[in-house]
């Protein structure tokens, strides 16, 4: 007979040794997140800091990686960037995880994680209705949009360094991609 393993919970997660190792679970299933590289935290980091600038004159408040984003007790996911809508922020806990789903969550692809962020982290993220998903290529220079449409995401937008980025969901946003991958 197969011995069931036991899924884990929120709770277990947050009882882990802090070690610097990095854990998100789907549907209780641990998955450890690798170590970033160098140009994917400079990449991450243009990002946040372009939507920072957009919560500058907006409101709302962008997050970066490591942070918590509870799904559900057995679904927890630490995209690279998040931002919250301005209505939203009185729903986040100062000193606590994320508890809601955010209106963006973006990842900076890596070998490590590329197959997960276009696979079981986009569904998740689509099931629990963030609105839109970026995932952005540190070797090919590229950002792609995604749109939630009736609970899927679909591909409406790419910038390459050439090009600029903007979101579907939060009015107003653009930023030259060069600047995103700038070095």
């Amino acid at each position: 007979m197969p011995q069931l393993r036991p899924r884990m919970t929120y709770a277990d997660l947050a009882r882990l040794p802090d070690d610097g190792r990095r854990f998100e679970l789907y549907d209780g299933e641990p998955f450890e997140v690798p170590m970033p590289t160098l140009r994917h935290q400079r990449v991450a980091l243009h990002v946040a800091t372009a939507l920072w600038g957009y919560e500058q004159q907006h409101g709302g408040r962008v997050v970066i990686a490591p942070f918590d984003v509870v799904l559900t007790l057995v679904d927890v996911v630490q995209p690279d960037v998040v931002y919250f809508a301005a209505d939203r922020v009185p729903a986040l806990d100062e000193s606590g995880p994320a508890r809601i789903p955010p209106d963006l969550a973006v990842e900076v692809l890596s070998p490590g994680t590329a197959a997960n962020d276009r696979g079981r982290k986009m569904r998740l993220l689509a099931r629990f209705g963030v609105r839109e998903y970026w995932l952005v290529d540190p070797v090919e220079n590229r950002l792609e949009r995604y749109s939630l449409e009736r609970g899927f995401y679909v591909l409406d937008g790419v910038a390459t360094s050439e090009s600029t980025v903007t979101s579907r969901g939060l009015t107003g946003f653009t930023c030259p991609a060069a600047q995103i991958f700038s070095a």
